[in-house]
């Protein structure tokens, strides 16, 4: 694909890149997408079959990838997991958040343990890396990072309660980080996906199918017709607006929430 390229096309190279969620979907696409800019990618997930056959398609210019198998849930096992990946082959300077969301719903009938799984999976998951990442990044005076939520933490989506919730706790969290770690030339921002073409958005469509009485056919046709552009994002859509905030041309973007959604979101 970009094999070819002569290294001044490749910005990212000398740039080590962590991608969580990163077998399948934005997270995958996100990885091969760094990779072909130059970036030594650290695939993460808890699928080591899946993990392997990603890293295989990863481009290599001059660099090794490599692969974290751990679940993110697990806070321990993951910081543990990090921490021993940063001895070995040194810092991170890029850091993308993204895991799966929680289970469709209403927010009124989630039981307690399924906020407290979704804060685990992911704020608590973001800050385990986060702590265990900045202090590399603030040695080398560089870092980015990104944080895949969700446009509902602009308007909240229907029969999302759970994620609503945990997406505007993390995209609070990201402003933060980007206050405070702006000094040392780390910038945080969050990419926020509308409607993908994902296995989460195909469960999404089968629970509005089912909840609705309608077919998943006419579940997708209401679907688009929130899109001005009548359409689902590809992942690699997505993608393409993490890896620019990944790389040099994004230097001087700071504490945003972008949204990618064709236009969905009814709100600046």
């Amino acid at each position: 694909m970009a094999a070819y390229l002569h290294p001044m096309t490749l910005p990212l190279l000398g740039s080590n890149a962590l991608v969580c969620g990163s077998t399948q979907g934005i997270g995958k696409a996100t990885a091969l997408r760094l990779a072909r800019m130059g970036a030594r990618i650290t695939l993460l997930a808890r699928d080591a079959q899946k993990l392997q056959l990603t890293a295989d398609e990863l481009e290599v210019h001059d660099r090794a990838h490599h692969t974290v198998v751990v679940d993110m849930s697990d806070t321990a096992a993951l910081r543990a997991a990090i921490e021993a990946h940063l001895l070995t082959y040194g810092p991170v300077h890029i850091l993308v958040n993204n895991t799966g969301g929680p289970p469709p719903g209403p927010a009124h009938a989630a039981e307690v343990e399924a906020y407290e799984r979704a804060f685990r999976l992911h704020l608590l998951a973001f800050q385990t890396l986060v702590l265990a990442v900045v202090p590399g990044m603030k040695e080398a005076a560089r870092g980015r990072i990104i944080n895949v939520i969700s446009t509902s933490v602009k308007v909240p989506l229907h029969g999302l309660g759970v994620s609503n919730t945990v997406r505007g706790a993390v995209a609070q969290w990201g402003k933060t980080l980007a206050n405070e770690l702006g000094p040392y030339n780390i910038t945080v921002n969050n990419v926020l996906p509308g409607a993908t073409s994902t296995e989460r958005l195909a469960a999404i469509i089968k629970n509005k199918s089912s909840k609705s009485g309608i077919s998943e056919a006419d579940a997708v046709q209401e679907m688009l017709a929130e899109i001005p552009l009548r359409r689902f994002a590809e992942p690699d859509e997505i993608a393409a607006a993490i890896c620019f905030l990944a790389g040099p041309d994004a230097a001087y973007i700071n504490g945003i929430n972008l949204p990618v959604d064709g236009g969905r979101t009814g709100s600046l």
